[in-house]
C-alpha cells in the first residue's frame, strides 16, 4: 500500500511536537553532570532540541523542493496547453476563412 506523503504543515506540526516535548524535559533534569558523562542533562536536552529542529528544517525543505517541482511541471503543461489552443484557434480561423470565401464565390455565381 502506497503511503500518502506528509504535507509540510503535518511535518512541521510533528517536529514541533517533538521539540516541545524535548523542551518540557529540560526543566525536569538538573544541570549537574553525572560523573563520567561528557555532556550534562541540559546539554543533552539542548542537543535533542537542536536535532529536532534540524529534522523539521529538512522536512520542510523537502516539501519546498517537491512544491517547486510541481509548480514547474504545471507551468510547462500550461505552456503546452496554450500552444495547442493557439494552434487549434489558427486552424479554426483558417477553416472559417475558407468557408467565407466559398460562400462569397457562390454569391457571385448566383448574381451572374
Amino acid at each position: 500500500m502506497k503511503r500518502k506523503p506528509m504535507s509540510a504543515i503535518s511535518a512541521i506540526s510533528a517536529m514541533s511536537a517533538m521539540v516541545l516535548a524535548a523542551a518540557a524535559v529540560v526543566p525536569l533534569t538538573g544541570c549537574e553532570q553525572s560523573s563520567g558523562d561528557a555532556m550534562g542533562p541540559a546539554q543533552k536536552a539542548g542537543k535533542v532540541v537542536d536535532d529536532a529542529g534540524a529534522k523539521v528544517q529538512d522536512a520542510v525543505q523537502q516539501q519546498v523542493v517537491k512544491a517547486d517541482a510541481a509548480a514547474e511541471q504545471a507551468r510547462e503543461k500550461a505552456k503546452e496547453a496554450t500552444a495547442q489552443a493557439r494552434n487549434n484557434l489558427d486552424r479554426a480561423t483558417a477553416k472559417v476563412g475558407e468557408k467565407v470565401e466559398q460562400a462569397g464565390e457562390k454569391m457571385q455565381e448566383a448574381a451572374r
